[in-house]
């Protein structure tokens, strides 16, 4: 998927959206990549003269690619919304700099009625950045609304 396709099941826009592209998603995996660049707004505070990605933005890259998974299921409508509404397990294991190129991949470990969990890790260079156990839910009843 590329852009244009991510901007029709994500209503996240700049600069709050944190995927340019899924390289690969289907009912059970996900793989998606975010280039890291110095120009985003959050390098300029965190940190003067040292920038790193912030964690909780780590966990919202990760929670936007799992919507790849999401899309795939057959009760997935356009116009739906999938919220973040767990976060367990989280580990950050080195830092995210600006020039990393973030791979993001993700299992779906349960699925049933709108209610997932997915277990996803962040990689630069096929080394291990970040990982941690999502839980979403797809709320269809929204009538498209970005809330």
């Amino acid at each position: 998927m590329d852009i244009y396709e991510i901007l029709k099941f994500l209503p996240h826009r700049y600069p709050f959206l944190l995927i340019d592209r899924v390289l690969e998603a289907d009912q059970k995996r996900f793989r998606a990549l975010k280039n890291v660049t110095f120009n985003e707004p959050h390098f300029q505070g965190h940190f003067p003269g040292y920038p790193i990605m912030p964690g909780v933005l780590l966990i919202e890259a990760m929670a936007q690619g799992s919507v790849a998974v999401v899309t795939q299921q057959p009760e997935f409508k356009p116009g739906g919304l999938v919220f973040l509404v767990g976060v367990e397990e989280a580990r950050f294991k080195k830092p995210v700099v600006p020039g990393d190129t973030l791979i993001l991949e993700g299992e779906l470990l349960a699925y049933r009625r709108g209610l997932g969990k997915v277990k996803v890790e962040a990689r630069v260079e096929g080394e291990l950045r970040a990982e941690a156990t999502l839980t979403f839910v797809l709320r269809s009843d929204t009538g498209g609304a970005v809330l």
